[in-house]
């Protein structure tokens, strides 16, 4: 990509607070057509794969060429990635947000204006998803915890909820044989409850398995 050897210094320094876009796209139609409109907006600066901050995936519908993509993608942590596709699924839908992608648009809504909305989000570490997709991703969630996790005591926090309750009580500054006492467990359930919950999540002790459920929300 050509790189403007000119610049002076205030200039540069405009080049550099810019958003660094990425867009990759099989077809190069598509691809033309979503670097024309983000060309047009002073606020990005279209680069290689390399040099980017956001990576915007185009593609038709999302198939198995559009993952792959974004999988080969994914190997940056540093990178946000976006999807724009004429079609999303409720499959397509959950294997995006499983890659880990910051937001999706639909190519009919896919305006300058829009695009650099979600580029900009992107790049704070915001997510994106137009609103009756995110109603669908949030009653495929439901219905995972509703039909598959919550007949087996399980959540998506990957903690059952004896452990949750055990947590929280560690939290409020029971013991060993308070906690037993309150939920009618054996000391030696609660010992191996806190054992297994620190072995599995890699946590170091009580505390740091409680700072864990902090963060997560559980508490």
């Amino acid at each position: 990509m050509h790189v403007d050897r000119t610049l002076g210094p205030a200039s540069h320094t405009d080049r550099v607070n810019r958003i660094a876009v990425y867009v990759q796209a099989h077809d190069p139609i598509l691809r033309a057509g979503v670097t024309s409109q983000l060309r047009q907006r002073p606020e990005v600066r279209l680069v290689d794969q390399d040099e980017a901050r956001v990576a915007l995936v185009v593609g038709d519908t999302v198939d198995e060429e559009l993952l792959r993509s974004l999988k080969a993608l994914r190997c940056r942590a540093d990178l946000r990635i976006l999807v724009i596709s004429r079609h999303v699924d409720d499959a397509g839908l959950i294997a995006v947000m499983e890659i880990g992608v910051a937001g999706l648009v639909r190519r009919a809504e896919a305006t300058p204006d829009r695009l650099l909305a979600i580029v900009e989000a992107a790049s704070k570490g915001e997510g994106s998803l137009p609103p009756d997709l995110l109603g669908r991703l949030l009653s495929q969630v439901g219905s995972v915890q509703r039909d598959v996790l919550g007949p087996r005591g399980l959540s998506f926090t990957g903690l059952a909820d004896r452990e949750v309750q055990v947590l929280r009580l560690v939290a409020d500054g029971y013991d060993t044989a308070e906690i037993a006492a309150r939920l009618c467990y054996s000391q030696r359930t609660v010992k191996s409850v806190m054992h297994d919950v620190t072995t599995r999540l890699n946590l170091r002790n009580r505390s740091h398995a409680v700072a864990y459920a902090l963060r997560n929300g559980l508490l």
